[in-house]
């Protein structure tokens, strides 16, 4: 293909209000770069929070939702399918490295596709970035085995519920055992891991939603707050708030960097 006429198109985007998506396709590839503020996306096998800093990239195809959690500015690039070999082939979230951020802006300037060799060489550049950055794992697989689904979307649905594995098992005639093998198998974590994980990420969206680190800890299910900041901190690597407090910083520098 003449690398000239790469068909790619960057576009910036901020919503001051919160943005609902149904579930839809492209045929294109989709890069999502979160600038300022949270975005939700969820696929039928995942679902990943997107904060400033990182991305979401999401294969030709697949079906996916999306919804904001106050004011986002990012940007959108669609890439054409054929240019999608070399890039990952499941939806994942990643850090934009400082390059691909400039690299994304510079196309979203254009308007358009590329036009000449050298606007081709930058969007080579977004390819590149995207082909090469390492999944940082921001989600949470779903099930694909339908009890397992069946309980998975029962606790997504009441993240406080506090019903052990037995009692799930229980619920929905499987065996304790077997639920926690095949749970391990289809997703990667234990059943306590993932409950875990469910919880870290409706947490994200409260907390950047205003929501105190307490109040968050009740919805979530938690009688000792220490232990979903320890939770959260385990997973995260900072507490609940630090993690807001970094958040709110870096998007009120990507506002005032694109004011």
């Amino acid at each position: 293909m003449n690398r000239a006429l790469m068909p790619l198109l960057a576009i910036e985007q901020r919503d001051r209000a919160i943005r609902e998506t149904a579930p839809h396709t492209h045929t294109t590839g989709q890069l999502i770069a979160s600038l300022a503020g949270l975005l939700s996306v969820s696929t039928d096998g995942g679902s990943w929070v997107v904060p400033a800093t990182h991305a979401i990239w999401i294969p030709p195809r697949v079906a996916h939702a999306m919804m904001s959690h106050g004011a986002f500015a990012g940007a959108m690039v669609y890439i054409a399918e054929q240019e999608c070999g070399i890039l990952h082939q499941m939806p994942c979230t990643f850090r934009v490295s400082s390059l691909l951020r400039e690299a994304v802006s510079r196309a979203a300037s254009w308007g358009q596709p590329p036009r000449n060799e050298m606007e081709s060489r930058v969007a080579a550049v977004i390819l590149d970035e995207v082909a090469t950055s390492p999944a940082e794992p921001i989600g949470l697989t779903h099930p694909n085995d339908p009890r397992l689904r069946r309980i998975t979307d029962a606790i997504l649905a009441q993240l406080d519920d506090n019903r052990s594995l037995e009692d799930w098992a229980a619920w929905s005639g499987m065996a304790p055992r077997t639920l926690a093998r095949r749970l391990v198998a289809e997703t990667g974590f234990s059943f306590s891991e993932w409950r875990q994980r469910a919880r870290t990420l409706r947490a994200i969206q409260l907390l950047v939603e205003g929501m105190s680190v307490t109040t968050t800890a009740i919805e979530l299910g938690y009688e000792n707050i220490s232990a979903f900041i320890a939770m959260f901190r385990r997973i995260m690597g900072v507490t609940p708030g630090q993690y807001v407090r970094a958040q709110t910083l870096i998007s009120k520098e990507a506002i005032s960097r694109t004011s």
